[in-house]
């Protein structure tokens, strides 16, 4: 799709891992979590690192077919693998878990946290739609709606919290989100 503010897979990876942290974060605050944000974050860091070998296929081809989809998470697991074949031995295992969580453990630290990093990546697609249609881009508005129910399908009290508290941030102009703040003692107000 046609993008007003382009993005590689370093700046998604980055953000997923801040949104990651924060909805941890905030299911420690306001929902008696014991959630490892730092960890959370670290894991999204490496979410789509197996994109190195497959690249980024858009949301819509491979959530449009099913075996094609099938045929894609196969593709990364094969590329997790191979990954994850290039470390050296005396950091596998600090870095193979990352690579692959889905091979954590049910019931693991790691395996209840991917549904919060999971979580962290629609929420980013969801961001990145927002910020478009913020912008006047028009060729983003179904996919937000349609981000926007996916998001709401994960029941997770942390989303609907970031959605009602902080998601509206995202819709606002600088001068908008500048408007509440004092300026510093002696700071020109026209700077």
């Amino acid at each position: 799709m046609r993008s007003t503010a382009p993005e590689n897979v370093a700046q998604h990876s980055f953000q997923v891992a801040l949104l990651a942290h924060m909805l941890c974060s905030v299911g420690n605050a306001h929902f008696e979590r014991s959630l490892n944000a730092d960890r959370a974050a670290v894991m999204a860091l490496f979410h789509d690192a197996s994109e190195v070998f497959t690249g980024d296929i858009a949301t819509p081809v491979k959530h449009n077919n099913p075996r094609l989809l099938s045929s894609f998470r196969d593709m990364e697991r094969v590329a997790a693998e191979r990954l994850a074949a290039m470390i050296p031995p005396e950091l596998s295992a600090v870095y193979t878990p990352l690579l692959q969580p889905q091979d954590s453990p049910p019931g693991s630290e790691d395996a209840g946290l991917l549904r919060y990093v999971k979580a962290a990546d629609v929420l980013d697609a969801y961001l990145k739609c927002v910020w478009e249609v913020a912008a006047g881009n028009r060729e983003f508005a179904a996919a937000k709606e349609q981000t926007a129910t996916k998001l709401r399908i994960l029941e997770l009290p942390e989303m609907d919290y970031f959605l009602a508290h902080m998601a509206p941030g995202f819709e606002m102009s600088l001068d908008e989100l500048s408007a509440g703040m004092s300026s510093e003692p002696g700071a020109d107000s026209a700077d």
